[in-house]
């Protein structure tokens, strides 16, 4: 749903899958579908099929992905194929290109800081994600919303504040490729932490997801074939400064929290 804000700021009459002018970014997209889909695979295992305390599908995983960011920076590097989307606006093919309009601010003037920043700030997430695990639950149980249900929204929206903040800027420079390839490679790489989350627990988490978590799955599958089909597809026209897809993507979300809902009271 980030893609949506990011969507309304890219342009008042283009839709952003209109400018991304690439078919990286689907690729990106196709990788969230595959490790979303191994997760769903996962809950069905019994808590017994395990390797030590970690569940072999969290392992596929994680493996799943780091095949993919292989063959994501292969194709980066030498695509197989030539690709003309007229009216694209694609921007940067990579961060490590700098862009013409960027100008260095005084954090930012040297690697030095800029490391340093990055690591800070880095920390500082790291920090507010617990606090924010924490005060959600607490938040969510006195006011008796049942926790998938504010996790998948609330906490949610909270959470990708980062990634809104980036993917924003992103557009507004320009990179729209980069944009929604980010999105969707941060919502690959989460996935691929289950790994870590076994190891901490003790034990394999995905066969004790349940239903609402294996709902937000799937809606997280369709949601993102959605933006794969617009940067394919490539809607023009925006509606209220949102591109066709995105349009569809609320409606979808809307209609999938109402059925996360409709599963928590059955």
């Amino acid at each position: 749903m980030v893609l949506v804000l990011c969507d309304s700021a890219a342009s008042r009459t283009q839709a952003l899958t209109f400018l991304v002018g690439a078919l990286v970014p689907v690729l990106e997209g196709l990788l969230v579908i595959m490790v979303v889909a191994e997760v769903m695979m996962g809950a069905l295992l019994p808590e017994h099929v395990r390797i030590g305390p970690i569940s072999p599908v969290s392992v596929g995983i994680a493996v799943t992905w780091i095949g993919g960011v292989y063959v994501l920076n292969r194709t980066r590097r030498t695509p197989a194929w030539r690709v003309e989307m007229p009216g694209a606006q694609p921007g940067r093919r990579s961060r490590r290109k700098p862009h013409p309009a960027e100008k260095p601010s005084p954090m930012t003037s040297t690697a030095a800081r800029a490391i340093a920043v990055f690591a800070g700030a880095s920390a500082i997430t790291l920090v507010a994600g617990v606090l924010l695990e924490v005060a959600g639950n607490t938040l969510a149980t006195r006011a008796g919303i049942n926790g998938v249900i504010f996790g998948a929204t609330v906490l949610a929206l909270v959470t990708a504040l980062p990634e809104i903040s980036s993917g924003i800027a992103a557009v507004r420079f320009g990179d729209n490729a980069l944009a929604v390839a980010d999105i969707f490679g941060g919502n690959a790489f989460q996935v691929s932490l289950f790994l870590v989350a076994d190891l901490i627990a003790g034990k394999p988490v995905l066969p004790s997801s349940g239903d609402l978590n294996a709902w937000l799955a799937g809606l997280g599958i369709v949601l993102t074939a959605i933006y794969c089909f617009g940067v394919i597809v490539r809607p023009r026209h925006c509606y209220a400064r949102l591109g066709t897809d995105s349009v569809v993507a609320v409606i979808i979300f809307g209609l999938g929290i109402a059925g996360l809902v409709a599963i928590s009271l059955k």
